[in-house]
């Protein structure tokens, strides 16, 4: 019988900040749980990086996860805009790390290559696909959608992963 691994995938931004917990048994995903963690726009860049750090260290504490998976940031036609969502990332990396949960970096085409077939698939392509890979999930917001999205890549990934970890 194979082991269960619990991965939470994240997908970070300043504003929405979404999360999707999976369990991986052998080749069989279930979804546990997803969310989106809102961090106020009204508050300093600090205080909303330190909310999305204890946001997600809490579940961290809470769910336990075995691994984790973090959506890389795009560099785009805006690098402030890249710089600022590297912040709310590295908040989020900073905290499944304290939690002492090994993560994993993924880039956005890795992720939808993984879900959908193809790197160029939209966000609704995703949520589509998550929808069907993990029925039970339900409706969720794009942003849990792209986190569900994560976790799954990181459960395709996880063999090789390990397998470097092994070595090292």
């Amino acid at each position: 019988m194979s082991a269960t691994i619990r991965i939470l995938g994240i997908d970070p931004g300043l504003r929405h900040t979404g999360w999707g917990l999976i369990e991986q048994t052998g080749m069989r995903l279930t979804h546990v749980g997803h969310g989106v963690i809102e961090a106020p726009v009204d508050i300093s860049m600090a205080e909303r990086l330190a909310h999305i750090f204890e946001a997600v260290g809490e579940l961290a504490r809470h769910h336990a996860p075995d691994a984790a998976g973090v959506e890389e940031t795009l560099v785009n036609a805006n690098p402030r805009a890249a710089l600022k969502l590297g912040q709310a990332r590295g908040a989020a990396m900073a905290a499944l790390a304290m939690a002492g949960v090994p993560v994993s970096e993924f880039a956005p085409r890795q992720i939808k290559l993984s879900v959908v077939g193809t790197g160029t698939a939209d966000k609704d392509q995703v949520k589509f696909m998550v929808q069907r890979l993990l029925p039970r999930a339900g409706e969720m917001k794009l942003d849990a959608a792209d986190a569900l999205a994560c976790a799954i890549c990181t459960a395709h990934h996880l063999p090789m992963l390990l397998r470097k970890k092994g070595a090292a």
